[in-house]
């Protein structure tokens, strides 16, 4: 009986160890990674670090976004002991980020929390607060956690090409999204160790994993030339009454980087959600009522929608005269016409039983013409023949070879391509129309990058706007290089069309883009939305100029769209063209191309200062810098209600005519400054910094014995901001 025993027991004990040992296999073994997985939950506490995100940059380094510290606000209710701490807890917090304490003591009764957010995104005034009060109330629980966000210096500025980032910093729209992976970096944790009662041990048992930094950005865009650009565009919209926005584009043709590109009315990436128009304010603000909720949600979403797309690369438009540029080069280039075919245009042209219209129908046609007057005039029957005599598969093929058919691959989120007739569907009507821009739809950055391939040689070029990447040290990473992607015409032909173009501005339709002392050329466009009749009328129009200088070498391009200005008179040439005049007339100084005066304009010294009250801002412009004078606008009004100086006064060259647009805008007053004495160019230059125009007489300020001898008004006057200060000069080296 006792060895049954011993044997019965020693089979028990085996027995036993043998399911011990098994169920140490399936847990250990078999079910080792989840059960690991549980106890390192229980026994770790993991926190965030956020990545700094990496800086965008203009071209010349100018910070246009870049991450700032900011902090979370978490409470650890498990840490908070008594009702006191609580209530103190609460109180403080509530005054310091104005939220409800009550809110604070709900989450303070969670207490098994570690971890309860009460608020994100403080600034570090607000932080400092609260490190006071802890310490001053020497209360536990409260705990900053270090963020970022994202900041804006320049506000709405390039707004739909940098976009915005997201409430978890993460690249929501434009640059900020096309490069999140550049940008963004990877983020870090704390990994820490908590005890049995779960409270955090110390720092012995506490690892930090670094975040590594996002890389920065370069971009192409030139915050000077960005600024002349948003200020005309802002200005066009408010002058034509703009409905459906303006788009401008400035590019260098030769490399395809972008110097600017803006949409107005834009959005601030510091407050996306905001809407800036104030059209669209007022009409939200209506419908912002109790029975309206469900309406006035989906509009304003609609509207933030709208504000966010950068409208250069996301919504196609009928190019209009403006795409007669790709036509003439096609016509040229493939031999179907020259510079010197003849044309006759009555001011209509017939096409499959349609009658298509020129523009100046009213006014008899242009008559007989050859084609480069038919370039200059912007003549559609001339253009209608030239696509014609093309025929489908070959204005087909320049079509697609300018760039037209694709989207063009810029390094922008939301580009789309383009709407146009497949050469299987084209038939004369569609090959008609297409010929002078109408019945198809592009892109302005398409029409741009096609328009740079016409004049620069011929070469259709990868438009950019990042031109280089840098790590977290500021060290080049990438640097973008231009890429030429074909030969669209000849080098010769893109000469020959610049020429031609230049004559539109010089002689043509495109005269309110002119520039004394630079050779500018250009194409207007006055397109209809031939999709959005009414009753089978036209009701809509987008307005729009192309410019170029200088002629003989190209340096810069600008497209400007205005679509849906007033109807009063919505011609490109009219509209488009003086905005155009007015951003080259701010760029071409700036990127240091110097005017080249021909022999008659320099023969005008003193010019008559023209008659621009009552004009429209642009059209002032246009006036005064075609005088060749310079302007500038004081005041935030659309039309000039004074001006200095006045009508008819004689103004030196490049003298400043100071344009006022607001009644109530006080009236400087310029105190004149003594030059007697002064070296010509000291001279010049005390007048000039002072906001006055100075008209030289005597031996002139060039050489070293002219000194000022006399000056009118004499020094000490009060004038108004660009009086003509006369001062006559003599050479002191030539008297006794």
């Amino acid at each position: 009986m006792k060895s049954r025993m011993i044997i019965v027991l020693i089979c028990m004990i085996a027995i036993g160890f043998g399911i011990v040992l098994l169920n140490l296999f399936r847990l250990q073994v078999i079910d080792g990674d989840k059960w690991q997985s549980y106890a390192l939950s229980q026994q770790l506490r993991s926190s965030k670090i956020s990545a700094n995100r990496g800086t965008i940059y203009d071209a010349n380094g100018k910070i246009l976004a870049k991450s700032a510290s900011v902090w979370s606000v978490i409470v650890a209710p498990a840490e908070v002991k008594t009702q006191t701490q609580e209530n103190a807890i609460a109180d403080g917090l509530s005054k310091i980020l104005e939220i409800d304490g009550a809110k604070i003591l709900k989450k303070l009764q969670n207490k098994e929390s570690y971890h309860e957010i009460i608020k994100t995104k403080i600034e570090q005034p607000v932080a400092d607060e609260i490190y006071a009060f802890i310490a001053e109330n020497d209360v536990p629980g409260i705990h900053l956690v270090e963020d970022t966000k994202r900041y804006y210096p320049y506000g709405n500025f390039a707004a739909n090409v940098l976009g915005f980032t997201d409430y978890d910093n993460k690249g929501a729209y434009g640059l900020e999204s096309y490069y999140e992976k550049v940008l963004g970096g990877v983020p870090g944790r704390v990994v820490s160790l908590k005890n049995a009662a779960g409270t955090t041990m110390p720092l012995q048992y506490e690892q930090t994993y670094d975040a590594q930094d996002g890389n920065s950005i370069v971009l192409t865009i030139d915050e000077t030339v960005q600024h002349f650009l948003e200020k005309n565009l802002e200005t066009a919209v408010v002058e034509h009454k703009v409905k459906n926005r303006a788009v401008g584009i400035v590019m260098d043709p030769n490399t395809g980087a972008i110097l600017a590109m803006a949409t107005k009315p834009d959005f601030d990436p510091n407050n996306p959600r905001e809407i800036l128009d104030p059209q669209t304010k007022e009409e939200l603000e209506k419908l912002n009522t109790a029975e309206n909720k469900e309406a006035y949600a989906d509009a304003l979403q609609q509207a933030q929608y709208e504000s966010w797309k950068n409208k250069a690369i996301s919504d196609p438009y009928e190019p209009g005269s403006v795409f007669k540029i790709v036509t003439a080069s096609a016509g040229l280039e493939s031999g179907v016409v020259s510079a010197e075919t003849p044309f006759y245009c009555p001011g209509y042209i017939e096409v499959a039983g349609n009658v298509i219209d020129c523009w100046n129908r009213n006014k008899g046609g242009h008559g007989q013409i050859n084609f480069e007057q038919g370039v200059m005039g912007s003549c559609n029957p001339t253009f209608i023949t030239v696509g014609q005599w093309l025929g489908v598969d070959l204005f087909s093929d320049y079509f697609e070879n300018f760039g037209l058919t694709k989207a063009t691959g810029v390094d922008l989120p939301g580009e789309v391509g383009s709407i146009y007739h497949q050469r299987k569907d084209m038939g004369i009507s569609e090959l008609s129309s297409s010929a002078f821009g109408q019945t198809f739809k592009v892109t302005p950055l398409q029409m741009i990058t096609a328009a740079s391939a016409a004049v620069n040689g011929g070469k259709l070029m990868q438009p950019y706007v990042v031109k280089q990447i840098l790590d977290p040290n500021g060290n080049v990473v990438s640097t973008t290089e231009p890429v030429v992607k074909r030969q669209v015409i000849s080098e010769e032909i893109s000469k020959e069309v610049s020429l031609m173009l230049e004559k539109v501005v010089s002689e043509g339709s495109g005269k309110n883009a002119y520039i004394p002392g630079y050779r500018v050329g250009g194409k207007t466009g006055t397109s209809e939305k031939l999709d959005q009749k009414q009753n089978g009328e036209v009701r809509s129009r987008i307005s729009s100029f192309l410019g170029f200088a200088p002629a003989d070498n190209p340096q810069v391009v600008v497209l400007v769209v205005l679509d849906e200005p007033d109807l009063a008179n919505a011609y490109g040439s009219v509209v488009a063209a003086p905005v155009v005049g007015s951003i080259l007339n701010d760029v071409l100084p700036y990127l240091g191309i110097e005017p080249q005066y021909t022999a008659e304009e320099l023969e005008k010294v003193d010019i008559s200062t023209p008659y621009v009250i009552d004009y429209l801002i642009h059209d002032a412009e246009a006036s005064i810098r075609i005088a060749g004078l310079k302007s500038r606008v004081i005041g935030n009004g659309t039309t000039v209600i004074r001006q200095t100086p006045g009508a008819g006064e004689p103004t030196p060259r490049d003298g400043t005519v100071i344009l006022y647009t607001e009644e109530e805008t006080q009236q400087d007053l310029i105190v004149v400054p003594d030059v007697i004495g002064m070296a010509g160019q000291e001279a010049n230059r005390t007048i000039v910094n002072a906001g006055l125009n100075i008209s030289i007489s005597g031996t002139g300020i060039e050489g070293s014995g002219n000194v000022a001898v006399n000056q009118t008004p004499a020094a000490g006057t009060q004038v108004e901001l660009g009086t003509v200060v006369t001062v006559e000069f003599k050479n002191t080296e030539s008297v006794g």
